[in-house]
């Protein structure tokens, strides 16, 4: 299938950007096991890529007891997150290779999460990284996250870049279906525990860490100056 020429490169955050998953994943275990539902690890993954207001009312959906407080639940894990961040975060693997690759070929660069805006600062300030994107977009006060597309369609368009001219960089499996849905060329960087999911052979292309990100950039770009227009 021939791809449109690539004008754009817009990158997850979580797990992509900065090691945040497991963090999430512990928040979310230790609000539900001290409630004292059985939840295992696995399961707790499945959570992975959706808007926070939407993995408490996942959880609650799931289990739906009388003192549930969703509400409560989200605080408590964009708390977690955020403080991890300020303390430890580092960048991924490949991180600053590949957004200095993205501006070599001339890319725009775009960020699209399912993160709250507080984590979203948090992270760009403590990898200070902010100036390489040339748009930020949350999920946050829209209708739907992540698998939903429209945190994609939408910093696309800020972007002033159509979405199959797109490469959306992703971890899990919620945003992988998010950017197929726009109609983005997709990259998936799973966690070392997920690489043999066989979901990920919805991507376009599968790479363990970003730093199989510049090779694939040129591959791409050099694949539409050679095609005929």
């Amino acid at each position: 299938m021939e791809m449109s020429p690539l004008q754009a490169v817009i990158f997850d955050m979580d797990g992509v950007l900065v090691d945040s998953e497991p963090v999430w994943q512990q928040a979310e275990f230790d609000v539900l096991s001290g409630k004292g539902f059985a939840i295992s690890r696995e399961e707790i993954a499945q959570t992975t890529g959706l808007r926070i207001d939407e993995v408490a009312e996942y959880w609650y959906r799931r289990f739906p007891a009388d003192d549930f407080d969703t509400a409560a639940m989200a605080d408590y894990i964009i708390e977690q997150v955020i403080h991890y961040i300020r303390r430890d975060a580092t960048a991924m693997t490949g991180v600053h290779e590949a957004l200095q690759a993205c501006h070599q070929y001339h890319l725009k660069v775009g960020l699209a999460t399912s993160s709250s805006t507080d984590i979203i600062d948090a992270v760009l300030d403590k990898l200070q990284i902010r100036e390489c994107f040339d748009v930020i977009q949350s999920a946050e006060q829209l209708p739907y996250g992540k698998p939903h597309p429209e945190v994609y369609l939408r910093c696309a368009a800020a972007l002033g870049v159509a979405p199959s001219c797109c490469l959306a960089v992703e971890d899990s499996f919620n945003g992988l279906i998010a950017a197929r849905a726009a109609r983005m060329q997709t990259l998936i960087v799973p966690a070392v525990s997920q690489r043999q999911d066989p979901r990920w052979t919805a991507a376009h292309h599968q790479a363990t860490d970003l730093l199989a990100l510049p090779a694939l950039l040129q591959r791409l770009c050099h694949q539409s100056k050679s095609t005929p227009g």
